[in-house]
């Protein structure tokens, strides 16, 4: 088994280059491939999310309540006025299967291992009969893909009404429910109801992280360059970075003093594509941009290879910063060579459940590498008794005590097999609860990384809990990613 699969991946390549020495664990910046911050020169940041940290349940409540008036006027019950819900329920990487009204958990190699119709847990013999004997298509229109902490609000929306309408004897459409709730979801957002709801009470929504305006002053004072580019509009946009960086520091008069450029309305992923005209806003006016960027003032769309040609870079000098694993990572690191770094909220939960798990892991791991030595005599011994009564012994022989022997020993070895199996699952089960009550890891799933994991091993740099956490290292820091184990190589 892989180590890397065990444990969380080191800083700066572990504990031999020094790098992460005397910075808890939870505001460490992992590394998946080198990163030289000395050769970074432009720093861009995506803001919700990012920037801007959301307390998660209360925005998922909110969510919910707005999606339930919306869905009662398409029709619904209005008992729905009254839906109990659970803001714990979904994590980032569940996979919607809108046939079946199933919320699925898959590993790296898109196989299924834990899934909920609406809040009951399927059982393993539902989930080898559905999802095993067929491959899963994930990119098809049966399945929707959850992989935003804004879509988190769909799930607990999605589950508390089937578990409602079904216990209340209602047909359920799954696949017109779940285009309803994100329906009714998205009006919500597009009316402007969140960001007033959100705008109103800041201290309810948001998680103001007091270290973020001195992060960005390191790096400000260290020459790098940075700017926004979030896909929030302006007013929102001012509102919620006023919040987070105004009168943080006297050397910045106002938020945007940080930044070198402000694009907002960005509309990515669409951005590190084709794009749209990049505007120039002044006031509630929007004009065509001429010649290059102007420090202070505020932009909207643009697309990836204009901002590079009006800025004079190449791509591989700069950092993008983002949570979105699709619209801030996945494109950015397909579409131009721009290096990524990946902010994970759910890490302190992740670390901290790790790190309560030590010794459960241990004895896992002491369980398997037993399991594999009583495998392997098991074969041997099947194979040995197999031999033996090919010929039926004389009785009283010494065949016939030696096949007794052997008879006796695979009884033996199938009773520990059993028993190791037993205190896995249970390990197994224990070590998940720590993790999340209905989910385990986000990044994992039984011994291989979750689709999810898989995602920021493959799209992601580096990955962090908060922006802040940029603060504990050197601007010139070269964060070097651990050595990669093959199988053969173990």
């Amino acid at each position: 088994m892989d180590p890397r699969q065990l444990l969380l991946p080191l800083p700066g390549g572990g504990p031999a280059s020094g790098s992460a020495r005397g910075i808890p664990r939870a505001d460490r910046v992992f590394v998946n491939r080198d990163l030289r911050l000395s050769g970074i020169d432009w720093v861009g940041f995506d803001m919700d999310y990012t920037l801007a940290i959301y307390r998660q349940e209360e925005m998922d409540a909110l969510s919910v309540e707005l999606m339930v008036d919306r869905l009662i006027k398409r029709g619904y019950p209005a008992y729905l006025k009254k839906l109990r819900f659970d803001t714990r329920f979904p994590i980032r990487g569940l996979l919607v299967d809108k046939r079946y009204g199933h919320i699925l958990k898959m590993d790296r190699y898109k196989v299924v291992h834990r899934g909920y119709h609406g809040m009951r847990r399927l059982s393993r013999e539902e989930i080898t009969e559905l999802y095993h004997h067929k491959r899963i298509r994930p990119h098809t229109s049966r399945y929707h893909w959850i992989d935003t902490l804004f879509a988190l609000s769909e799930v607990t929306s999605y589950a508390a009404v089937v578990e409602e309408l079904e216990r209340r004897g209602e047909k359920v459409d799954f696949d017109k429910l779940f285009s309803d709730v994100r329906a009714s979801i998205d009006e919500a957002h597009a009316e402007g109801a969140v960001y007033r709801a959100v705008t109103s009470d800041l201290p309810r929504y948001i998680d103001r992280d007091p270290e973020l305006a001195r992060a960005l002053h390191k790096l400000r004072s260290a020459g790098k360059r940075l700017f926004v580019l979030t896909n929030s509009p302006f007013s929102y946009t001012d509102t919620m970075m006023t919040y987070l960086l105004g009168g943080a520091l006297p050397e910045y008069p106002s938020w945007r003093h940080y930044f070198e450029i402000i694009i907002c309305a960005a509309q990515k992923p669409r951005w590190f594509q084709e794009g749209r005209p990049l505007m120039e806003r002044d006031g509630d006016v929007l004009r065509n941009v001429r010649g290059s960027f102007e420090r202070g003032k505020v932009y909207e769309g643009g697309n990836l290879a204009e901002f590079e040609r009006m800025v004079g870079i190449t791509g591989n000098n700069v950092l993008y910063v983002g949570d979105h694993i699709y619209g801030d990572i996945l494109r950015s690191k397909k579409e131009s060579s721009w290096q990524t770094a990946m902010i994970i909220q759910e890490m302190d939960q992740e670390i901290s459940a790790h790190e309560a798990c030590h010794d459960d892991l241990a004895r896992q791991r002491l369980l398997e590498e037993t399991r594999d030595r009583f495998e392997d005599e098991l074969r041997y011994l099947q194979a040995h008794y197999k031999e033996l009564t090919r010929v039926p012994p004389s009785p009283g022989s010494s065949e016939d005590a030696e096949r007794l022997r052997v008879k006796r020993g695979l009884e033996r070895v199938r009773a520990e097999l059993r028993s190791i199996g037993t205190e896995h699952d249970l390990l197994a089960e224990r070590i998940s609860q720590r993790f999340h009550p209905y989910w385990g890891s986000l990044l994992k799933e039984q011994s291989e990384m979750s689709s999810f994991g898989l995602q920021v091993d493959l799209y992601a740099d580096v990955y962090t809990r908060r922006v802040s956490c940029l603060r504990a290292y050197s601007p010139q820091q070269f964060f070097r990613s651990p050595y990669d184990l093959m199988p053969h190589e173990l």
